[in-house]
């Protein structure tokens, strides 16, 4: 994505962030340490925060779901920018620090909550327009992720820092190690691109391996009916969780027909020695589509 940003934007950040002895100093005044423990590894480098307020696709006035502020590093930056931020934090110790912090501010809203277990369809029902951009805490990424490709009204756009293993698993193409079903699920819905590869200093506590900013760009008609995406996300996980193994027989197995699952693999350009891993989102969604039509809306497993 360009590294583009409207002036009024670039001029309202803050480039004044915590340093590694103020966010120690911090966690200290909380009763916190710095590290691993926490799930979470706090942003230090300010440039960095500016380029990702930059390139989020997100502007002043935009609706903005943050996941893991931690002491806020990124959400200031945001709320500078005029984002309307609406942020999710788990720690209770951070909240509060949070709220202090952020007290008054008419653009930020905290909810003290689990992630993964909000109804995001309620916090922005249809009609709503919303972004998500966060440096997503590591060990919630996947589940987190995954919990959004399931509501109805999904964000326009994410960006998020991620692990880069991750980060390379969600942009993965078809034919490669990285690509899975959450790599199938995920690009059903956004194109998803790796932005940038960023050092472990760059945080405190440093983890242990490289992480990556990572864009999703939502996908132009790309709902299928909730039947169908059912169906479509059921078999993408149990092709997938049998990978090494040949379509035709899984197929068979799931659907509980041999011959109707070689059938529909023939009927795309396939046969039935093929693996998950060759096929394209777009066959993914053919595939259902063709079982849907043939009555099979459940499969086993």
């Amino acid at each position: 994505m360009p590294d583009t940003a409207a002036p009024e934007l670039a001029n309202a950040i803050n480039t004044d962030i915590m340093n590694k002895k103020e966010l120690i100093d911090a966690l200290d005044s909380l009763g916190m340490r710095p590290g691993r423990g926490l799930g979470q590894n706090f942003l230090l480098d300010g440039n960095l925060l500016d380029w990702i307020v930059r390139n989020c696709g997100a502007a002043k006035n935009d609706e903005v779901l943050e996941v893991g502020p931690g002491f806020g590093a990124l959400t200031e930056k945001m709320v500078a920018a005029g984002f309307k931020v609406t942020a999710i934090e788990f720690d209770h110790r951070l909240a509060e620090y949070l709220r202090k912090k952020f007290a008054g501010k008419e653009n930020f809203k905290l909810i003290e909550a689990d992630a993964c277990k909000v109804d995001y369809d309620e916090l922005f029902p249809q009609g709503i327009t919303y972004h998500s951009v966060a440096n997503l805490p590591y060990a919630i990424s996947s589940v987190f992720i995954a919990k959004l490709l399931e509501t109805a009204n999904q964000p326009v756009n994410m960006f998020f820092m991620l692990q880069k293993e991750m980060g390379e698993r969600l942009a993965a193409k078809p034919g490669t190690k990285a690509y899975g079903a959450l790599s199938v699920r995920t690009q059903l819905h956004y194109t998803v691109a790796v932005d940038k590869i960023v050092p472990p200093q760059v945080f405190c506590p440093p983890p242990e391996v490289d992480s990556a900013l990572v864009s999703f760009h939502k996908n132009q008609n790309s709902a299928l009916s909730p039947e169908v995406e059912k169906l479509f996300t059921s078999l993408v996980r149990n092709l997938f969780n049998q990978r090494r193994k040949q379509m035709g027989k899984v197929l068979g197995q799931i659907i509980g027909d041999r011959q109707k699952a070689d059938e529909t693999l023939q009927k795309h350009g396939f046969t039935p020695d093929i693996r998950p891993d060759k096929l394209a989102v777009t066959d993914f969604v053919n595939i259902a589509r063709t079982l849907f039509d043939a009555g099979i809306t459940n499969i086993r497993g």
